[in-house]
C-alpha cells in the first residue's frame, strides 16, 4: 500500500496539483480543531464545518482526548496559539468512537500476542507508566469531550482569553452537538 501512495504522489507533484493547496502555516479562522484520528472524520468533519485547506489546525489522535496535560496534543494547542494565532480551540468528539471500548488489560494482551515482549511491558510499569491511565477508553463521547475541555481550560499554561468548547459529531449525518 504504501508504494501506491508514493507513485500517486509522484502524479501528484509532477502534475503541480498541490497548487490548489497553497496557504500559509497560520490558520485562516484562528482555530485549532482536536478531534479523534477516526477514518470516517477525514473528509466529513472539514465538509460538516466549511473548512478548507489552510483555514485550521487540526490535531487528530485516539479518541480526540488529552491523556497527558504535558504531553504533544497541549504542546500542539499551546505552539498553535502562541506562535500561530489560534483564539478558539473546538474539541470535537464523535459517536461510535472505538476508543470508548477500549481495555489497557486487553490491549496489553494483543500486543504480546503481536510480538511484544513481557519484559518490555514490565520495564514501561516499573518506569511509571500507568496503562490504565494511557490505554484507557471512556464511557461516553460527551463525558470524555467535557474532560478534555475542562483539562484544557484549567491548563496552568493556557492563557484565558482562548475560548474552548466542545462538540460531539454524528458520524452519519455530521450534524454537531454542542457538549456543555
Amino acid at each position: 500500500m504504501i508504494k501506491e501512495l508514493l507513485e500517486h504522489n509522484k502524479k501528484f507533484v509532477e502534475s503541480k496539483s498541490y497548487e490548489d493547496f497553497k496557504t500559509s502555516k497560520y490558520p485562516n479562522k484562528k482555530i485549532a480543531i482536536l478531534t479523534c484520528m477516526d477514518t470516517r472524520l477525514v473528509e466529513l468533519l472539514p465538509a460538516a464545518l466549511g473548512i478548507k485547506n489552510g483555514d485550521v489546525k487540526m490535531i487528530k489522535n485516539a479518541g480526540g482526548m488529552v491523556i497527558n496535560p504535558f504531553g504533544s496534543v497541549v504542546r500542539s494547542l499551546l505552539i498553535a496559539i502562541v506562535e500561530l494565532g489560534v483564539e478558539e480551540v473546538m474539541v470535537i468528539g464523535h459517536t461510535d468512537c472505538g476508543v470508548a471500548s477500549i481495555n489497557a488489560k486487553n490491549m496489553i494482551e494483543h500486543l504480546i500476542k503481536r510480538g511484544v515482549p513481557q519484559d518490555h511491558i514490565d520495564m514501561m510499569k516499573y518506569c511509571g507508566v500507568d496503562f490504565e491511565k494511557w490505554l484507557r477508553g471512556f464511557d461516553t463521547v460527551e463525558g470524555s469531550v467535557t474532560e478534555t475541555v475542562d483539562i484544557l481550560k484549567n491548563h496552568p499554561l493556557m492563557p484565558k482569553d482562548v475560548t474552548i468548547k466542545g462538540f460531539v459529531i454524528n458520524t452519519e449525518t455530521g450534524e454537531l452537538s454542542t457538549v456543555e
